[in-house]
């Protein structure tokens, strides 16, 4: 896989219903070029604990944390086919930039190559 990891844009069909627990896009736009979805591929959670938010909960409730999440940590990973036939892998963090932006952000993590 190349390893990209920018910021992108995704664009829903229909917005999602739960903000920081979205759906697979349906078209991301990356350096100003938009790329339809045609086919979600795999899709997964990661709700690991980063950096400072690793040593700031008690183990009891780090375990449960770790299966679904807690405000503020966690990505979902989408692994997608694009209308030209090409595979990324995409993902939102749930992870806030700052105190007045509580909103997470949508990544291009890679492309793969193709076999």
């Amino acid at each position: 896989m190349s390893f990209i990891d920018e910021p992108i844009e995704a664009s829903f069909n229909d917005l999602p219903v739960v903000q920081k627990s979205p759906p697979c896009p349906a078209a991301f736009t990356w350096r100003g070029e938009t790329f339809p979805i045609v086919e979600m591929l795999e899709v997964w959670q990661d709700f690991s604990r980063r950096g400072r938010m690793a040593r700031n909960m008690r183990p009891s409730h780090a375990s449960a944390a770790s299966r679904r999440g807690s405000w503020g940590v966690g990505r979902f990973h989408f692994r997608v086919r694009v209308e030209d036939g090409r595979v990324f892998e995409i993902y939102y963090d749930r992870a806030p930039e700052s105190a007045g932006d509580r909103k997470g952000h949508w990544f291009l993590l890679g492309e793969r190559k193709a076999v």
